[in-house]
């Protein structure tokens, strides 16, 4: 068995906690669907949010669905002119069978932009 990183982004509607939630668990559920992984699967989930971002943690967001076990940290991403705005990205490090081209990375909404090739 290997540990294989998951990488994931969506957009937020706008800066407020409900939006901030919806999209983060609309994430998380895309990533762990897509991939086939149970919950204890996930070794842990590592949150960025770009600096327009700050009224809720993500990783609450991700708790709220049930991952009460998975270590968890979020961070602000550095600002980068012309960056995409009210971007949340996830790095998710799994336990899996499955060869690191059988990964699938998910991008969606606005940030399917940051990705073309896999989207």
């Amino acid at each position: 068995m290997s540990v294989r990183g998951i990488r994931g982004a969506i957009t937020a509607e706008n800066n407020d906690k409900d939006s901030i939630f919806v999209a983060t668990q609309e994430l998380v559920r895309q990533v762990i669907v897509a991939n086939q992984l149970a919950t204890e699967d996930i070794c842990s989930i590592i949150f960025t949010v770009t600096q327009d971002l700050d009224a809720a943690f993500p990783a609450t967001a991700a708790r709220a669905l049930g991952l009460d076990l998975v270590p968890m940290i979020c961070s602000y991403e550095i600002a980068v002119p012309g960056s995409l705005p009210r971007c949340i990205r996830l790095l998710m490090h799994v336990n899996t069978e499955k060869k690191q081209s059988e990964i699938v990375h998910v991008y969606l909404k606005g940030a399917r932009s940051l990705r073309p090739d896999l989207v």
